[in-house]
């Protein structure tokens, strides 16, 4: 499923998630003017490699330079190639207005580079061995998702599911798409442990420690009134109203 938009207006300009959009944008455009040799060297030196950690002494005699923790954030910045990097910011784009919205600005911006340190801890956690660099925004955004996944999870996301070549689309409950993407990302982490051989490509784990960290901490972000939805904005206000004095 391939989320298209979702319908949940906002009521404030969403100043950092276009500005995080932006920045993401310059730095690849960055990535793409530099010769392939200079672009795989920016992504073993500001990528995420959990055995800069974890075997020091490997990292020396590898020639990397001293602090590896700021790469906790500057793998954030970086992407593979135009799939990950539209696919990242597409999703920022349909899901980040919403939470900043409930959150402000300051506190969001804080609070998605928590989700990025928790999602890059944990897989350094699950792959502490690994000596492939891990870049995207995934991780940030998937605690994005996890604060949209209970902050408004009757809010509708229009998704669109290609069969044999022929797009169908699907008006679901955030609840229902966040929930099953979730899900997939374990699945697939789980999976990904029982395969012999160094970890590449989706870095799953990060993306469900980023989740959970966003399931877990957006309350700290939230503005006093956080709000969730209000009545007038789904047909189903009561339902969701009742559910937000549960959270409360």
């Amino acid at each position: 499923m391939i989320p298209i938009q979702d319908i949940l207006p906002r009521r404030r300009v969403p100043l950092i998630t276009w500005g995080l959009i932006a920045v993401n944008g310059l730095v690849f455009f960055l990535e793409v003017s530099l010769p392939h040799h200079s672009r795989e060297l920016l992504f073993q030196y500001l990528g995420l490699i959990p055995a800069r950690f974890t075997h020091p002494d490997w990292a020396a005699a590898q020639g990397f330079p001293p602090g590896a923790f700021l790469t906790l954030f500057t793998h954030l910045f970086l992407h593979g190639g135009w799939v990950h990097f539209l696919g990242n910011m597409w999703t920022l784009w349909i899901f980040g207005d919403n939470v900043e919205d409930r959150m402000g600005h300051l506190r969001f911006l804080l609070f998605y580079l928590l989700c990025g340190l928790a999602a890059a801890l944990t897989h350094l956690f699950m792959h502490p061995d690994s000596t492939v660099p891990t870049i995207g925004a995934s991780g940030a955004i998937s605690g994005v998702l996890g604060a949209y996944f209970v902050m408004f999870p009757f809010a509708r996301v229009i998704v669109m599911v290609p069969v044999f070549f022929f797009p169908f689309f699907f008006e679901v409950p955030a609840l229902l798409y966040l929930g099953y993407w979730y899900l997939l990302q374990v699945f697939s982490g789980t999976l990904s442990l029982a395969l012999p051989g160094e970890i590449g490509g989706v870095a799953w784990w990060a993306h469900a420690g980023g989740f959970l960290a966003g399931v877990l901490t957006h309350r700290l972000f939230c503005r006093a009134s956080c709000g969730y939805f209000k009545d007038e904005e789904v047909p189903w206000g009561p339902v969701v109203s009742y559910f937000d004095r549960l959270n409360r």
